[in-house]
């Protein structure tokens, strides 16, 4: 995988917003800010331009001078802190980007020999708030925007790309979706509690919380829980989704796969168990007691129940604004 940086431009006046702490504007539990940084769970450094402010993950702060001198100068200020050869370049608003979105856009660039990758939304404009850059060209064209203007103070960002060697991709749906009003806001906060959307950003926002990093069928969470509530009791399906998520917790120590085998291997005998408990209820004919078939392996031992982590990637559907105003 291409090694690479992310340089996250959080600051702006928000003018649309009435001047409030856009980046820090909640959505789905997260703020937009933190849902930047966590589609970039890849990049080696993450560089925020901004003011500072508490993030999930650990940043770099950077600021231009003077504050709110505009997109290209808060870029220059953080690419002063970029290490890899390789950034990626986003805004602060957008809270639909996923991390196969970033990855691809790093990766596109690697491939060919473009000084950099942008992002095009379905409207086909560019969006230069949703690429990346190699990091030597990218620093030469701010310097010589620099000399030629004086500063960076206002300059829009179509200076910088114009100059630059691009490969242009399409971008994901939503991807670049951006939060510049009130509206804007009000509708990222509606999709994601649309029925397709709302359990994976849950997970997601959950998982966020907690500090918890683990893929995990949630299918199979929601199959064993189903099979619970009708097999015993509607209550038993809470309590037997957490006592799979304790039988994983026992295996942590040996890693992220160890835990989801337990996960997948705890509720499949969890399920056979409430699958017993329904026959008998149903008086069909049978052993009442007994372990789940098959060999049970990994660490959940018994009749292990319950629920481990649940993720998948957060995803959403919108109206495309393009990167807009900061």
């Amino acid at each position: 995988m291409t090694p690479f940086d992310v340089v996250v431009l959080a600051g702006g006046a928000a003018r649309r917003l009435g001047g409030v702490d856009k980046p820090g504007v909640s959505v789905g539990g997260r703020t937009l800010l933190d849902r930047v940084l966590g589609a970039c769970p890849d990049a080696g450094r993450a560089v925020v331009v901004g003011g500072r402010r508490a993030t999930a993950r650990p940043v770099v702060w950077a600021r231009e001078e003077p504050p709110g001198g505009g997109p290209l100068a808060a870029l220059a200020a953080g690419v002063r802190h970029v290490e890899a050869d390789t950034v990626v370049v986003l805004g602060g608003d957008l809270p639909f980007l996923q991390g196969g979105g970033v990855r691809q856009l790093a990766d596109a660039l690697t491939a060919g020999d473009a000084e950099g990758v942008l992002s095009v939304d379905a409207d086909g404009r560019d969006q230069p708030l949703v690429a990346a850059y190699r990091t030597e060209p990218l620093r030469r064209e701010l310097a010589l925007l620099a000399a030629e203007h004086g500063n960076l103070t206002g300059l829009p960002l179509r200076l910088l790309v114009q100059e630059l060697r691009l490969l242009r991709i399409p971008a994901a749906p939503l991807a670049s979706f951006d939060c510049d009003t009130w509206e804007d806001i009000a509708a990222a906060r509606a999709t994601i509690r649309e029925h397709g959307n709302v359990l994976d950003e849950w997970i997601t926002a959950v998982k966020a919380e907690l500090g918890i990093d683990l893929d995990v069928d949630t299918g199979v969470l929601l199959d064993l829980a189903r099979d619970a509530a009708h097999g015993v009791a509607r209550p038993a399906a809470p309590l037997t989704t957490f006592l799979v998520g304790y039988a994983a917790a026992k295996a942590a120590g040996d890693g992220p796969e160890a835990v989801s085998r337990a996960v997948a291997e705890a509720a499949r005998r969890a399920s056979a168990l409430a699958d017993r408990w329904a026959a008998e209820a149903d008086g069909a004919p049978g052993p009442a007691t007994g372990p789940a078939p098959g060999p049970a392996t990994g660490p959940a031992t018994g009749p292990a129940t319950g629920t481990g982590p649940a993720t998948g990637p957060a995803t959403g559907t919108g109206t495309e604004s393009g990167t807009g105003e900061r």
